[in-house]
């Protein structure tokens, strides 16, 4: 899992986008948000979910248990996290 912060940061400036765009997203505060990237403060199940989804990938790839960027085929959900836009 020391893996996630890194993968977070390098997931989030591919998509150009900065933590406080993401943070809006997740519905928590930029500094919120930076503390999930430096490892200071565990990110919510809910927001490691809603990353995953967004970023088109595995929660399997963002904790490093494996390398595979694609996410496994998924079911339809109605996420509840905060802000999240159509896409």
């Amino acid at each position: 899992m020391a893996e996630l912060h890194l993968k977070l940061r390098e997931l989030r400036e591919k998509s150009g986008m900065s933590q406080a765009e993401t943070a809006k997203l997740l519905g928590c505060s930029q500094q919120t948000y930076s503390r999930y990237e430096s490892h200071t403060t565990e990110i919510p199940l809910e927001s490691l979910i809603f990353l995953a989804d967004y970023y088109d990938t595995s929660v399997d790839y963002l904790l490093g248990i494996t390398e595979i960027t694609e996410p496994y085929p998924r079911k339809k959900r109605n996420l509840t996290v905060k802000n999240r836009p159509d896409r």
